[in-house]
């Protein structure tokens, strides 16, 4: 089995002890954030990218909707979200962006985060970025967020298989970059896309990533900037 790239979780370290309201809010995220985080990787080395980008990539698909604790506080238990609402709920990236730019990461995770869910037609947000203004790292993100999506259970809708979330998102091609959703394709029929979804792994490596974030100064952060 191939190993995906080993994140240095010092990287995340900035981080008191988080409330338990928070903590349950967490696991959410970073188990969907592995799955992104996962498929970037795959993606990018698909692309031709080394290993320090694959690096950074990885770190910020983990943590790319860190934001969507503030947002579950609020949302939490509704299916339906009224307009005004989901104007709320469009600015989880925006405050994922906030706490990664507290704790110091790199311009490029940052960016990527922020960026993520711009589409490149320019109708997507939270800038309405359009084709190559929208940063590379946010635009491989936003096509593997979208299958990660697609490919989860939610509570109004059970999991796409693989093949159906590809058929959603070629009816939606004009949210990615062409080049990234082919390549995003070949890596579909690798033979190392299994292991993305392996439970096994996911749940030990989010073992991990939590309890670095438990045992430093991420929390405080999170607890002032998304409380």
């Amino acid at each position: 089995m191939m190993k995906m790239v080993d994140l240095d979780f010092q990287e995340y370290s900035k981080l008191d002890t988080l409330e338990d309201s928070i903590k349950t809010e967490l696991v959410d995220v970073i188990c969907h954030g592995i799955v992104v985080s996962n498929l970037a990787v795959l993606l990018a080395r698909e692309l031709g990218e080394d290993d320090k980008f694959c690096n950074e990539i990885a770190i910020a698909g983990v943590l790319h909707d860190i934001g969507k604790i503030k947002m579950n506080r609020y949302l939490y238990g509704k299916d339906a979200l009224a307009v005004e609402e989901m104007k709320y709920f469009r600015m989880h990236s925006v405050y994922s962006y906030d706490v990664l730019h507290k704790l110091d990461y790199s311009r490029f995770i940052q960016e990527a985060v922020y960026h993520h869910h711009e589409n490149y037609d320019g109708s997507g947000y939270p800038n309405n970025l359009v084709g190559k203004n929208i940063p590379y790292g946010a635009r491989i993100l936003h096509v593997c967020d979208v299958f990660a999506a697609l490919t989860s259970k939610r509570s109004y809708r059970s999991a796409f298989d693989r093949e159906a979330a590809v058929e959603v998102m070629l009816e939606e091609t004009k949210n990615f970059d062409i080049e990234i959703f082919i390549a995003f394709q070949r890596v579909l029929h690798s033979e190392n896309f299994e292991q993305v979804f392996d439970l096994d792994e996911n749940d030990k490596l989010s073992e991990k990533i939590m309890s670095y974030m438990f045992e430093s100064d991420f929390s405080h952060i999170v607890n002032k900037n998304l409380a």
